[in-house]
């Protein structure tokens, strides 16, 4: 758990390597997961490295697995995930891989051109089904129309325009109409025919019939709609304009026979050739499916161990080669608790290969900040992505995590206390934590969803603590329990009054109390009280205060841990010390009053003391705002300003001592560093005579770089600038705790500020929705308060617990960001990301589901 509190020591490591090791030997740190290399080679291409080739077959495996995926997502077979990790395959396993692979592509790509011909060969078979069964019909109207036209020769007018005047002229030899039949695309039929009228001019003759069953384009396998056409013309020229114009519109044209004998022989002979296709079409789709099944089985495994290979030769591109070209060097980030399994790794990696030379791991010394790690497990986790969406941890900083677990949901629950929808909250949070396991292996692409499953935990802790609350304050779905009877003696309320509007006003001082307090939480009766919310202010927001003030506090008191463990010594003094006073001396005693005024005076008057009266009980703000600008509360004559003896002079030191820790925090650490530097320069300067005047060869002080600029002299330019420099940052440091210890105290009270919000929607949503169904009688009441429950169950959901909820959890999240964070956590460190298989196999999942 130390590393949690504080992130885990790195240390800078050489790594030596033989070269048939190093592919084993970096398979074993993958899967431990805890080594961070880094490159070698930031100046050399990518496609210049050594194991460029390897990786390029690795990417031709995955793309091979990737058309497997997808031809077996297309069918529908499901893919068998045992959730077994294979290990990393060895160098020579990858012929193997890349046969199989090789085999099952050709193998599936053969399948489907051959089905696609055959699909194409049964499209055109059913089309040309299609016109012959639809030209028929055709042809039985034309003629028809031919013996309706010799015993009627009105309707020789309707061929006039298709045959000319001269056509119909010509005696004795009547002319022969050709035609062409097709299928084509049914939304292409308009315009298809008003290109046919406009080209032609209207000296063609188009029928066309839909077909009424889809057909299936080979090349997709999407299902489309086409219709039957005919045209009839008269010459060759319209013959090649009309053929154009169905070329240009991508209609199929097909031959049809004139005589019906042989269009009858045609369909017939059609019909078998169908059959027979459908017959081999079923062998072709049983063979393919065989063949995905047989690759669905083993597709995942697949996945895992071409990644992991690819994995592999891209860690092993950031090494360098020596000399001899027999041993790779890397450089790596470990922490020093697991140094020992790391060797232990290696060592394993090592006796895999076949080496006998051992590997080499030692430690550097370097300069370079390290990374900062902090160990997590699944509940941890949640809470630890809170805090590093601010910033990571500088290294070895105090970690807030560990603290935030409980003052994140307590805080939240603070302004979301409500019993009932606390309870809804826990209640799914608590559904994904058993559901775990099920809903991980589902790895669900919904962003929404996965931030809910990724914050189960939060939302569990934040549903429970808002029960808790919820219960302090007595506030279920806006309604109250009355448990231990309440303390206050109403006799002439009804349940009339308890739904209605008519609610009561609530005075202690009255005699209507029983001057015991309710046992757990507040009286039930306050919930029908007309000052209700009078009452619940003063309390509310009180406890905000105290609850700020003791969350900045323990914010400040962990700077303490953070300068310790750095022997930070001046900030200790210069910056804790003054911090502590300016706001125990300030804020803290306004929280002290505040518990002094709720034990010392009382609603009712105590053995006849006027001063105890809650006339005289005076007000913590106005008392604080006197206390700062030095001056005297006017009070009743009676009644006596102060609340403890020497409460005055006691306030006045207090704000003395506050005021000087600000000249304090602004100029205490500029002045001794300043001092600091100047003996220092007089050191070496001092020296430097000595060795100068002795001719001896004196050895430079280890602090000699840092006094170089003004060695010699007084102070120099470059001195002034640095020293500038720190007073400024100094200067802002201060201003930003001394205002903001106002501005986050007064941050606080939203706390209170949500909470009433909270609970007034709650208690609205109740008296104008629910309780329309609650005061209707009879069987008809019944159906209402069925459908308004409903209503108003779809608007506690949404409005109180989603938005409301939502809305609560960004106030708690910025009031540990920056009220809290601010007093500590600098979060200027970078993550530590190790080379790890795990994390790179579920990058990698979800990279493909997206």
């Amino acid at each position: 758990m130390a590393s949690l509190f504080r992130s885990a020591e790195m240390t800078l490591c050489q790594l030596f390597l033989q070269s048939e090791a190093a592919y084993a030997c970096v398979s074993e740190l993958g899967e431990l997961g805890l080594v961070q290399f880094r490159d070698l080679n930031p100046d050399v291409n990518v496609f210049q490295r050594k194991f460029v080739n390897e990786v390029r077959r690795c990417d031709e495996m995955e793309r091979k697995l990737r058309y497997l995926e997808k031809e077996i997502k297309k069918d529908g077979i499901p893919m068998l995930d045992t959730g077994e990790n294979p290990e990393a395959p060895q160098p020579r396993e990858m012929i193997d891989l890349e046969a199989t692979f090789e085999k099952l592509e050709n193998e599936l790509r053969e399948v489907n051109q051959n089905a696609e011909a055959l699909k194409r060969n049964f499209l055109e078979l059913t089309e040309l089904k299609q016109i012959l069964r639809k030209t028929q019909v055709f042809f039985d109207e034309a003629e028809r129309g031919a013996s309706a036209q010799m015993a009627d020769p009105s309707r020789e007018e309707e061929q006039v325009t298709l045959l000319g005047e001269e056509g119909l002229r010509a005696g004795g030899q009547a002319l022969k109409l050709g035609f062409v039949a097709g299928v084509i695309l049914r939304e292409r039929i308009p315009a298809f025919e008003r290109m046919l009228w406009r080209a032609c001019r209207g000296n063609v003759f188009l029928r066309q019939a839909e077909i009424e069953t889809p057909l299936e384009d080979p090349s997709t396998g999407d299902q489309v709609y086409k219709s039957v056409f005919i045209i009839f013309f008269q010459g060759d020229q319209l013959k090649t304009r009309v053929k154009k114009i169905c070329e240009g519109f991508r209609a199929t044209l097909y031959p049809c026979p004139e005589a019906p004998g042989d269009r009858r022989e045609m369909a017939m002979g059609v019909m078998t050739r169908i059959e027979d296709l459908n017959t081999v079409l079923g062998q072709t789709q049983d063979h393919r499916h065989r063949v995905l099944v047989a690759a669905a089985k083993n597709i995942k495994n697949w996945f895992v161990k071409v990644r992991k290979i690819k994995a592999i030769y891209h860690t092993l591109n950031l090494f360098n080669l020596d000399v001899t070209q027999k041993c790779l060097i890397a450089e790596c980030w470990v922490p020093v608790l697991d140094f020992e399994n790391i060797q232990l790794a290696l060592r394993r990696g090592t006796e895999r290969s076949g080496s006998s030379v051992p590997p080499i791991l030692n430690r550097m010394e370097t300069l370079e900040d390290p990374p900062t790690y902090n160990h997590t497990n699944k509940f941890t986790s949640g809470f630890q992505n809170l805090i590093d969406a601010y910033g990571v941890a500088t290294y070895r900083e105090m970690n807030p995590t560990p603290y935030t677990i409980i003052t994140f949901p307590f805080l939240f629950a603070v302004m979301f206390g409500d019993l009932g929808h606390g309870l809804l909250m826990a209640f799914f949070g608590g559904w994904m934590v058993l559901k775990e396991k099920p809903l991980a292996a589902k790895k669900s692409d919904n962003e929404i969803w996965n931030i809910f499953f990724g914050g189960r935990y939060i939302i569990f802790l934040m549903g429970l603590f808002s029960m808790y609350t919820g219960l302090i304050y007595n506030d279920v779905f806006s309604k109250s329990l009355n448990i231990f009877r309440s303390n206050w003696v109403i006799n002439n309320i009804t349940k009339k009054d308890a739904l209605s509007n008519d609610y009561m006003m609530l005075d202690p001082a009255e005699g209507d109390y029983v001057d015991y307090p309710y046992p757990i939480g507040m009286d039930p009766v306050w919930q029908i009280a007309r000052n209700k919310i009078i009452f619940q202010n003063s309390y509310k927001m009180k406890i905000s205060i105290v609850f700020g003030i003791i969350h900045m506090l323990f914010g400040v008191a962990l700077s303490l841990f953070n300068f310790t463990y750095f022997k930070n010594k001046l900030s200790i003094v210069a910056e804790f010390i003054p911090q502590v006073i300016f706001l125990v001396f300030l804020f803290f005693y306004m929280v002290l009053l505040m518990f002094i005024k709720w034990f010392m005076y009382y609603p009712t008057n105590i053995e006849s003391e006027i001063k105890y009266s809650p006339r005289c009980a005076p007000s913590i703000l106005i008392t604080f705002i006197n206390m700062v600008l030095n001056k005297e509360t006017i009070v009743d004559r009676q009644c006596d300003a102060t609340m403890y003896a020497g409460q005055i002079p006691i306030q006045k030191l207090l704000f003395v001592c506050a005021v000087i820790c600000v000249p304090w925090m602004l100029l205490a650490k500029p002045i001794y560093i300043m001092r600091h530097r100047r003996k220092m320069n007089y050191s070496v300067s001092h020296q430097q005579m000595q060795a100068a005047a002795g001719n001896g060869d004196a050895e430079q002080p280890i602090h000699n770089n840092t006094a170089q600029p003004v060695a010699g002299h007084g102070g120099g330019h470059g001195d002034e600038e640095e020293m500038s420099e720190i007073f400024i940052h100094q200067g802002i440091h201060t201003i930003e705790y001394v205002l903001g210890s106002v501005s986050h105290t007064a941050s606080y009270l939203r706390l209170w500020a949500l909470s009433l919000a909270h609970a007034q929607l709650s208690d609205v949503l109740w008296r104008m929705v629910l309780n329309k169904g609650l005061i209707c009688d009879g069987w008809v009441g019944g159906i209402v308060l069925y459908i308004i429950f409903a209503v108003w169950a779809t608007l506690t959901v949404s409005i109180l617990v989603l938005m409301e909820g939502l809305s609560a959890f960004l106030h708690t999240l910025r009031l540990h960001w920056v009220e809290f964070q601010s007093k500590f956590y600098s979060g200027q460190g970078y993550a530590f990301l190790p080379f790890s298989f795990e994390n790179l196999l579920d990058s990698a999942s979800q990279t493909t589901e997206e």
